[in-house]
């Protein structure tokens, strides 16, 4: 899956709802209408990606149990795509347990939805999501501030980017490079990463990266997922918990930016 095209801005992207139920299809479309979003459908796992490389959405709303290709593969392959991949993804399903919400998230999902749901609520959770995704698309590069003020940029910031130990956040460009490969982060764990480098080096409990990131309305957030995040995170920059080199846990507490490496 290529997206070849430029890719619009992200208020000129529709929403993409997948889901083989035609009812829940046509309640989620009407409560995204309504509240002005332009909305586009699939009803399984082929048209799913199909959808994502014609359309390039701005979200996508996808259920779990989908014919053909289930929803958690739909997940990996976009979280796969180099141009795909930050697409954000709530997932609406009938698997509502602990176990299968934090699954969703490990494969890559930015927020989960139990079935059954409030639609209403479903659009909170979407403008939520894609407020984060637009406030980090129009992240632009800012002066250093000087004299040590209190909003003075991490010690590795370099007009506007960030370096830590050889690897570089661009929040202008919504890019991570480390050692010059560029790694495919969601918008969350962008997030993670930008407000753990910010911080440099003070310590974040799991609650300040849910306000940051997730942002304070999103009460029913899981700790866990937190966790979650931070391990695919992890994963996806080649970094070693036992000795990390960019985010590092403080047990009881939460986590830090590594200490730089001189």
């Amino acid at each position: 899956m290529m997206l070849a095209m430029q890719t619009p801005a992200l208020s000129e992207r529709p929403i993409l709802v997948v889901d083989d139920d035609a009812k829940i299809v046509r309640l989620v479309r009407t409560y995204l209408e309504r509240d002005g979003f332009a909305v586009v459908t699939a009803a399984d796992g082929p048209a799913a990606l199909d959808a994502i490389e014609t359309h390039q959405p701005a979200l996508v709303v996808l259920d779990l149990m989908l014919p053909e290709l289930d929803g958690r593969a739909v997940i990996r392959a976009v979280r796969r795509d180099e141009e795909a991949a930050a697409t954000p993804i709530l997932v609406l399903s009938a698997r509502g347990t602990t176990i299968d919400r934090i699954a969703g998230l490990e494969d890559g999902a930015d927020d989960y939805l139990p079935k059954p749901f409030s639609p209403a609520e479903l659009v909170v959770r979407v403008k939520a999501i894609l407020r984060r995704a637009a406030q980090n698309a129009s992240t632009t590069a800012k002066p250093t501030p000087t004299g040590g003020s209190a909003g003075a940029a991490p010690s590795g910031a370099i007009g506007g980017r960030i370096a830590h130990n050889g690897l570089v956040l661009d929040p202008e460009r919504h890019e991570v490079t480390v050692a010059g490969r560029m790694a495919q982060l969601t918008h969350v764990e962008f997030r993670l990463l930008q407000t753990l480098l910010e911080a440099d080096g003070r310590v974040l409990s799991r609650d300040q990266l849910l306000d940051a990131v997730w942002g304070a309305e999103q009460s029913e957030v899981l700790d866990r997922t937190v966790d979650v995040h931070i391990r695919r995170l992890r994963d996806k920059l080649g970094d070693d918990p036992d000795a990390p080199r960019y985010v590092a846990t403080v047990r009881g507490a939460g986590y830090r930016s590594a200490p730089v490496v001189s």
